[in-house]
């Protein structure tokens, strides 16, 4: 499976991979812009209201880790 392809079925069902959303930030075959775009994803088909706060502060954090690398996310 590409990177290409595997990142766009993850961004549909990311809880099929991930335990949980933290666990995006630790997979290393994604850089920074992409795992945001992930949880993102997750963030939308999530009904959880613990896991969809917990999604928050993790994009939050990743956002300002992009902001910080001079990187603009999207």
């Amino acid at each position: 499976m590409t990177k290409k392809k595997l990142f766009e079925d993850i961004k549909r069902h990311p809880a099929r991979i991930y335990r949980t959303p933290n666990d995006v930030l630790r997979d290393r075959r994604f850089a920074d812009i992409e795992r945001l775009e992930i949880l993102r994803a997750w963030r939308e088909v999530e009904e959880v209201a613990a896991d969809v706060n917990e999604i928050d502060a993790i994009i939050a954090e990743l956002q300002t880790r992009l902001y910080a690398s001079g990187h603009a996310a999207e």
